[in-house]
């Protein structure tokens, strides 16, 4: 039993974990008992596997058990593996949840959940439990190291319904620079093969919803940028788009009851509160819907 393998059981969870049960397969084999002398690609293939036939399946509760079990490996402070595996682990496993929950299912109610277990950690992106801010490639290849996050994925294939949930989270007001995702809304080719105009009508009308959403969490919305980027050869996926931009967010003042729900939002983010702190405010359902972006 090499040492690795001891560290996990030392470190065992009293009901069984998903991952610890996984890493204990992984350094049982014969060709993995030194650890460092491998690449990720020798334990990855096995790695993948175990999680898709989960997650292929998996019900909203299985998820959830799913999510407490990688939260609980990842506190564990006594996982420590030599040569950075814990590192490369921790790293196949997102890549292989993001992957299903965004490429492959893009079911709301799953990203809801997935926000909901990991929001206690999203202030600080360097985490490995802040999984809205890692990187997964949707097209699935084992390194995560080209991947995007999955704000950017979203807005590249236009899911305005999963999109509502990021912005009601926060996930737009986090960013660095939210006209980046407004471009991607705007300007990103197409995922989605065209096949017939029925399918291109549904990518311009989630197109048209996505930037809706984001001009409820923006104050500014920059033009210029946009019109510089038409400049350049690139062609919008929506021919009129700046009918769905109001002029208050690049000519005329702001509306000041907009500016008060950016500033109650901030504020509630700040505090790691949005969306549910919205509904603890002793203001009436209608106000806290439009909080919400509901409206």
């Amino acid at each position: 039993m090499n040492r690795s393998f001891k560290i996990c059981r030392k470190t065992s969870c009293t009901r069984s974990n998903i991952f610890c049960n996984l890493i204990e397969k992984i350094v049982k084999r014969p060709s993995l008992q030194f650890l460092g002398q491998w690449g990720y690609h020798c334990y990855e293939p096995r790695i993948y596997r175990t999680l898709a036939k989960i997650l292929r399946y998996v019900d909203l509760e299985g998820f959830d058990i799913l999510l407490t079990d990688y939260i609980a490996f990842v506190e564990k402070s006594g996982y420590r593996f030599e040569l950075n595996f814990n590192i490369e682990f921790t790293e196949i496993c997102v890549n292989t949840i993001l992957y299903w929950v965004f490429a492959r299912k893009g079911n709301p109610e799953f990203v809801e959940l997935l926000l909901k277990k990991t929001k206690d950690y999203v202030q600080d992106r360097n985490c490995n439990l802040a999984l809205i801010w890692r990187t997964f490639t949707p097209v699935y290849c084992p390194s995560p190291l080209s991947g995007i996050t999955p704000l950017l994925y979203v807005a590249q294939t236009r899911q305005s319904n999963i999109l509502n949930i990021l912005l009601q989270y926060g996930i737009l007001e986090r960013e660095r620079n939210p006209i980046n995702i407004v471009l991607t809304i705007l300007l990103y080719p197409s995922r989605v093969r065209i096949m017939v105009d029925h399918e291109l009508v549904d990518i311009q009308e989630d197109a048209k919803t996505c930037l809706l959403l984001c001009t409820r969490v923006l104050s500014v919305i920059s033009v210029r940028e946009i019109e510089t980027q038409l400049s350049l050869g690139r062609r919008p996926i929506i021919s009129n788009w700046l009918d769905y931009i109001p002029s208050t967010r690049y000519k005329d003042p702001c509306e000041l009851v907009h500016l008060c729900r950016l500033t109650i939002r901030a504020q509630l983010l700040t505090n790691n509160m949005l969306p549910n702190g919205i509904f603890s405010l002793l203001i009436p359902a209608r106000l806290q819907n439009y909080l919400n972006l509901e409206s």
